[in-house]
């Protein structure tokens, strides 16, 4: 197995992408999968190591990487160093950054040989699994999509964590983080943003208009992000497929850091989903 961590991809708001990589070196071309994380997430959260390893041992060319201003840096990957760019964070940035590894992923000599570039598969976590779905709309590049445990409405959860006239006028807000104890900015910018492209950044309009296969996996016992919204998007595309994984939570039974070398029941359901719809 070919693992290379932490490389830095320019994208184009002045912060580095860091991204890994997971494939079989064996100069046999293989489907892509490229995994965003969700909110306060990261790439090195939890077993999504170990689901990369797992995924890329079935031969699958897997890539994983922090968004440019989820909190991460080069030097520090995992977790939230920098607040000041999480809270200058947001969902048209996190769209720049994906496009900015999809494009790397076709200008790299490196992995000509290892990445087939006809078959490239986004795949999302949570916040992430609306950014997929609007990626894939819109990069014909992309031939199939999953969302995982994913969100389907950005307008509801834009202006409801608190009073939105007490965010306009203090321009921030702040957000406990119950692992880290750190206090985590949003700046108004990220309501502004959505705002200005609120268009583009509903998911509903992007799922319905998908022309590509579109995998829905959700647990039923998800108290982030509830159940409803996997039928919401099943119900906007009916060519969709939709896998319930019974008794699963937001995480599929990880949780952070993940020191068992082998995956939870769940997400070892979730693998199986995956390489069965980036397969067949």
């Amino acid at each position: 197995m070919e693992i290379i961590k932490n490389i830095a991809v320019e994208g184009i708001h002045g912060k580095p992408i860091v991204t890994d990589v997971f494939f079989n070196k064996n100069t046999t071309k293989k489907p892509v999968i490229i995994f965003c994380h969700g909110y306060k997430g990261f790439k090195d959260w939890g077993a999504w190591n170990l689901m990369a390893d797992n995924i890329a041992t079935a031969n699958v060319f897997f890539i994983k990487f922090n968004f440019s201003h989820n909190g991460g840096t080069l030097e520090q990957p995992i977790d939230f160093p920098d607040l000041e760019a999480f809270g200058n964070n947001n969902y048209t940035k996190e769209l720049d950054d994906l496009k900015s590894v999809i494009d790397w992923l076709f200008n790299n000599e490196d992995f000509k040989n290892e990445a087939d570039l006809s078959q490239i598969t986004l795949l999302g976590h949570s916040r992430a699994g609306g950014i997929v779905t609007i990626k894939a709309e819109e990069d014909t590049r992309i031939t199939k999509v999953i969302s995982l445990a994913g969100v389907a409405d950005y307008g509801k959860r834009s202006s409801t964590t608190g009073d939105l006239e007490e965010w306009q006028k203090d321009g921030v807000k702040y957000i406990i983080n119950g692992r880290t104890k750190q206090k985590m900015p949003h700046y108004i910018q990220f309501y502004e943003d959505f705002i200005q492209n609120e268009e583009r950044l509903t998911i509903k309009r992007a799922v319905s208009q998908l022309k590509i296969p579109y995998l829905i996996i959700h647990g039923d016992n998800d108290t982030s992000v509830s159940i409803n919204e996997a039928y919401n998007l099943k119900k906007w595309q009916p060519n969709s497929e939709l896998k319930v994984i019974n008794n699963a939570n937001h995480v599929f039974g990880a949780s952070h850091p993940w020191t068992n070398k082998e995956l939870s029941n769940h997400l070892n359901q979730v693998i199986k989903a995956v390489l069965n719809f980036i397969k067949n």
